[in-house]
């Protein structure tokens, strides 16, 4: 957000749309027709992008020599990734990226994710710089929290920038990709608290006790389940 003085020396708030310049490992080539066309890394990705109601910039050549596309319901075929050659089907493993010397892995998801959101980049920096800034002259580190924290790219940056992490997700199996990510980063020596759970009853059982956070970030999905079968609905 930037704010100017207008003609009558009142002060006007815009807000502005920031993207990363730095991120090496990823690059939006094209969108529309209702998809998108990503390179992650050494490897390029057809995925669906409702909100691209324009046509394509590129023509169809460039999107055809994607290694991977994700169908989705509504295009008429059945759900899913579909690689296109042999290095394709070698991309349903992990690979790694790096973004401003934090490390993490990548690998297609069959909720079309490919374990992190290339948009939030400019959320790490803002997280790793603002936590920098506020732990000059704090008797203690700042506390951070991050719900619903996915594979834990975002907590890898409050983490290098000195905070004592708390990351928490209902899913094990992201949980664990966390932990990988931390390791690959070689922050594991970092304190950082891996914690499966339900949102809503952790914040409960941390109200109780008393226990308070300096920072909470979150990224809730629409729909999920907890780790005993509780059902997140984010309308609810």
């Amino acid at each position: 957000m930037k704010i100017m003085p207008n003609q009558n020396n009142r002060q006007i708030k815009i807000f502005c749309l920031k993207d990363s310049k730095d991120f090496r490992d990823y690059e939006l080539l094209d969108t529309g027709d209702g998809e998108k066309l990503e390179r992650f890394g050494l490897y390029i990705f057809v995925r669906p992008y409702e909100d691209a109601v324009w046509k394509k910039t590129l023509p169809e050549s460039e999107w055809n020599k994607a290694d991977g596309k994700f169908w989705s319901s509504k295009q008429g075929a059945k759900a899913g990734w579909k690689m296109k050659n042999e290095q394709g089907e070698s991309l349903l493993k992990k690979w790694e990226m790096e973004y401003k010397g934090i490390k993490f892995l990548a690998r297609p998801t069959s909720f079309r994710h490919l374990g992190f959101f290339p948009e939030h980049a400019v959320h790490w920096d803002f997280i790793e710089e603002r936590i920098k800034s506020a732990e000059v002259g704090l008797p203690q580190k700042v506390k951070f929290l991050n719900l619903f924290g996915y594979t834990g790219v975002a907590s890898l940056f409050a983490l290098r920038a000195g905070a004592e992490v708390t990351h928490l997700d209902a899913s094990k199996q992201v949980l664990n990709w966390a932990k990988e990510n931390q390791k690959l980063s070689d922050l594991q020596n970092l304190p950082m608290r891996v914690i499966e759970d339900d949102a809503i009853k952790f914040l409960e059982r941390e109200a109780k006790r008393g226990n308070k956070y300096d920072v909470i970030i979150m990224d809730p999905p629409k729909f999920g389940r907890g780790p005993k079968g509780e059902v997140w609905k984010i309308e609810e």
